[in-house]
């Protein structure tokens, strides 16, 4: 067959196969995966790991079987073979999802599939990450149709050496992967790394994330006073520790809204595709008259700049509060750190400025609470050749390269543990996803369109020769 055969077929092979897709989504949906035992059992968990096992097993793949990693987790892992001398191309993606949050506030059963008027399919999970997974089983099983089974009858005949890995606590960000990759390397191991836990810029424009920032989170407590006071009798000259801590607060960002935490960069320039602002507003469901912030691009302040956000705030709540000055006040603070800035120096930089904006002598505690490091890919390599190719081919578009904001610190750990890998973030997640919001959705399209490009890329990579 010519590749342009090969092409077609893999087209209609994935087509046919939607159907299929929707059944693992549906059974994936269903599973409560939430790797949380505190809101959902962890047989929730453990049947979601058992269903990768079996479908990865039947797609063709070889051991499949799940590894505990140090957070308690487990990971789902196997592998496929291919040619000898071929390179190694490793898929990964997670199972768990994030909780439901406001069950009132979906349109439909959270963890229920369900087709909506506008075509997307809705559930948790249905984009982040099970939608991930449910593309690259398609993949997988229109390769078997088109390319038939190896010579000894053992599987599909996969044109690279195949490594899958499905973490099992990625939303938690406990890192229990991080800290398997250096305990059990060989899992690992790839000339590519796929990391399908991303998605598009915009529906239907294929693109490749190849930065993150990283995450340095604390949180702060603020303490006065020895207790409470009556507001009428002391109110005034009591310094007033909610005060103090919305004092700090409030000094981590500028009169334009940008970061502004003293000794951390704050002025990156983003070299790739650019996010008009517009675009922005709709993506992120800005309210109509509300201005953005900071001074710069989008594009520039999304990914190549730090952004602090307060996260939550220990205080009393508006209904039932007493008349009283308070005592002490907690707030979680996150820190996002783009690629170039050390994250290690990006936390003890906000732990100053925090310790430094304190008003009135107000005693201030800042507990470190978890810390990522940002990633910055390679992308001069056969593999991004490979994937623009594929991605060109799956959606009739040229592919783009973005920066994502959210943090994956897996990445960092792979990108150290091998340093020679190309690694690249795709998927199917995209803006009107919606995801770790009520109301998650995928667009079937999104899924059929990147199997495609994945089936197409394991074809174009290998006909490179591999790794550079």
């Amino acid at each position: 067959m010519t590749s342009e055969d090969v092409e077609q077929r893999l087209r209609d092979a994935v087509r046919e196969l939607m159907p299929r897709a929707r059944a693992d989504l549906e059974a994936l949906v269903a599973l409560k995966s939430v790797a949380d035992p505190r809101q959902f059992p962890p047989e929730e968990c453990a049947r979601a790991a058992r269903y990768l096992v079996e479908a990865f097993t039947e797609a063709g793949l070889r051991d499949m079987r799940t590894v505990p990693a140090p957070d308690g987790s487990e990971a789902v892992v196997g592998h496929a073979p291919g040619p000898a001398g071929s390179p190694t191309v490793l898929l990964y993606s997670h199972y768990d999802v994030q909780p439901p949050l406001d069950d009132s506030a979906w349109r439909t059963p959270p963890f229920e599939l369900t087709e909506g008027e506008d075509g997307r399919w809705y559930g948790r999970g249905a984009a982040d990450c099970k939608g991930n997974i449910v593309a690259q089983l398609t993949a997988l099983r229109a390769l078997r149709a088109v390319l038939g089974e190896r010579e000894d009858g053992t599987g599909p005949a996969l044109p690279v050496h195949l490594k899958i890995v499905s973490e099992g606590s990625e939303e938690q960000g406990t890192g229990g992967l991080e800290r398997l990759v250096p305990e059990q390397p060989e899992l690992f191991s790839a000339d590519v790394l796929l990391i399908c836990d991303a998605g598009n810029f915009a529906p239907g424009l294929p693109t490749a994330t190849t930065s993150l920032r990283g995450i340095a989170n604390v949180v702060v407590t603020v303490s006065t006073l020895e207790g409470e006071m009556h507001s009428g009798m002391f109110g005034g000259p009591a310094p007033d520790a909610l005060a103090a801590l919305i004092r700090i607060l409030d000094s981590l960002r500028d009169e334009h809204g940008d970061t502004a935490v003293r000794g951390l960069p704050a002025d990156g320039r983003w070299d790739g595709v650019e996010y008009p602002a517009e675009q922005f507003r709709r993506d992120a469901r800005v309210l109509e008259g509300v201005r953005l912030a900071g001074a710069g691009s989008v594009a520039d302040m999304l990914w190549a700049r730090p952004a602090v956000t307060v996260l939550g705030i220990d205080c009393p709540p508006v209904v039932g509060s007493p008349g009283a000055v308070q005592a002490s006040a907690r707030a979680r603070v996150s820190l996002r750190v783009p690629p170039g800035t050390d994250a290690e120096a990006a936390i003890a930089a906000l732990t100053t400025h925090i310790q430094g904006a304190a008003p009135w002598g107000a005693r201030v505690e800042v507990e470190r609470e978890g810390i990522g490091r940002p990633f910055s890919a390679r992308t001069d390599g056969p593999a991004y050749e490979a994937l623009g190719e594929a991605m060109r081919a799956a959606f009739g578009a040229e592919m783009v390269r973005s920066g994502q904001g959210g943090s994956i610190p897996l990445c960092s750990e792979l990108g150290e543990a091998f340093p020679k890998a190309e690694i690249a973030l795709i998927g199917v997640e995209e803006p009107s996803c919606l995801i770790h919001a009520p109301n998650e959705s995928v667009d079937p399209r999104e899924i059929e369109r990147m199997a495609l490009a994945q089936a197409l890329f394991l074809l174009a990579y290998a006909a490179r020769g591999g790794a550079a």
